[in-house]
This record gives C-alpha cells, structure tokens and sequence, in this order.
C-alpha cells in the first residue's frame, strides 16, 4: 500500500509540474506579443508584409529613404606606362587609329593596341601611351603595351640578341645552311630549322648567339634550343642561358667502409 501511495504521489507531482511549465509558457508568450506590439508601435518603419494580423498592428509612417553616393575610384597610372618612349631619327612611325607601324634599319613590325589604351605622338621624337579608360584592365594593358611598343622601337633600330652555352663532355653546335644541328648526347643530332628574321652565331662549337629584331621571336627560339637537354643541377650538364645560374645540389654520399 505504501508503494502504490508513493507512486500515486509522484504522478499528481509531476502532473503538477506540467500544469505550471504550461501556465509560464502562456504568461512569456502573452509577455513577448505585448512586447513586441509596443516594439511595432514605437517603430518608425512601414512594411508591406507585416499587417494586422496575429494582434500585430503597424502605424503608417512614411519610410525614409537612404541615400547611396557612387564614387569613381581611379586606378593607380602604372610605372612602366607612364614612361615615355624615344623614338631615333633612323626609326619611321605609321599610326592609324590603333593600329602602328615601324620601320627601322633592321626590319618592320606592327601592333594594333586595344580599345583601353590610345598611343600619342609628341614633339621631339617623344611616343606615350596612355590609359583611354580608368579600368583595372586599362591600367594592366597601360604597361603591357608600352613595354611592347618599346620593344619594337629598339629592335628595329638596335635589334636584341640571347646567348647560349652548351656544358657536357661532347656536347658541341654547328651550322649547317640555314639550319643548327645540336649533339647533346643523344643517338642522333638534333637539327633545328632557324625562322626568318633571325641570325644564329655559333662560336667556339659550344656557345650560340641568337639575335634579331623580334624580341619575343628570339626569346622563343633561344627557349626551344634550351629544351633539348635543361642544365641539371648536379654537374650542370646541358643548354643554359649565359646569364643563367644553376642552382647545385649535393649527389648522394658512398656507402661507409
């Protein structure tokens, strides 16, 4: 009988934490709508989506309007763009529209430059390029085409060149016609035809020059040399750049006796 008297009095107990969890449940709700109808009342904004519906009501008070200033923000003029370019008296100009033209004692070559940069020509032998937009990509191809147009102005008038140097036992180059033949240690020798408008000189069977106009063409071909046999980097075996340094490592040690 004590048990079931026990059991009895836990139940009605736990009943009756139920019915008070309940009733303060209701009394936060009842507390949170009024609060929150004092908020809406007190609030100095008008939405179309909150009306008078759950209790809520909203006074109609016109909304201020906010508002937002747009501001260009000019780019950095690059470094290099803003430089100008001389132009020698031996060296000959062409410009229409956007695209240019130049001649010079050792060749022609010509560019058409994009709609972000315009090219002018000043007294005194005096070419600038400059920016036509202020965009990001205005300012990247500011320098870029600069660059360019400096390039072709020297390669016409004093022309550009890459040296090469063969390193290795029986590694040696020589010309053949308008060809290079290159023992690099392989089966076979590797003939390379040279493109047109550029001279290659080979001194001493072991260093290669290659110069001409073009600088981008010169860069290219003297790359395309190099790719047969790249310089390793424990003896330093191959095709380097003349100016270029080998960074060495550290071969394997013998076995300790």
């Amino acid at each position: 009988m004590c048990k079931a008297k026990r059991a009895l009095s836990t139940i009605q107990d736990s009943s009756a934490l139920r019915r008070l969890s309940l009733v303060a449940c209701r009394q936060n709700s009842k507390m949170s709508s009024s609060s929150l109808t004092a908020s809406l009342h007190a609030s100095t904004l008008r939405s179309p989506f909150v009306g008078s519906l759950n209790g809520f009501h909203v006074s109609s008070v016109a909304v201020r309007r906010v508002g937002f200033v747009s501001k260009t923000v000019e780019c950095k003029e690059s470094r290099i763009g803003k430089q100008p370019i001389s132009v020698p008296s031996n060296v000959t100009l062409t410009m229409e529209g956007q695209d240019l033209k130049v001649k010079g004692p050792l060749g022609e070559m010509a560019i058409t430059y994009p709609r972000e940069v315009k090219l002018e020509k000043e007294d005194g032998g005096i070419l600038r390029v400059r920016k036509a937009m202020e965009t990001r990509r205005a300012n990247q191809m500011h320098g870029l085409f600069r660059t360019l147009t400096d390039n072709m102005v020297v390669g016409v008038s004093k022309g550009f060149e890459k040296k090469l140097q063969l390193v290795g036992v029986g590694y040696r180059a020589t010309i053949e016609g308008k060809d290079i033949v290159l023992n690099l240690g392989f089966s076979h020798p590797v003939r390379m035809e040279v493109p047109a408008g550029l001279q290659v000189k080979v001194e001493e069977n072991t260093r290669i020059t290659v110069s001409g106009y073009d600088k981008s063409e010169i860069g290219q071909f003297a790359a395309s040399i190099r790719k047969w046999r790249p310089p390793e980097p424990y003896k330093g075996k191959g095709v380097k750049y003349a100016d270029e340094i080998v960074r060495r490592k550290e071969g394997k040690a013998g076995k300790k006796k």
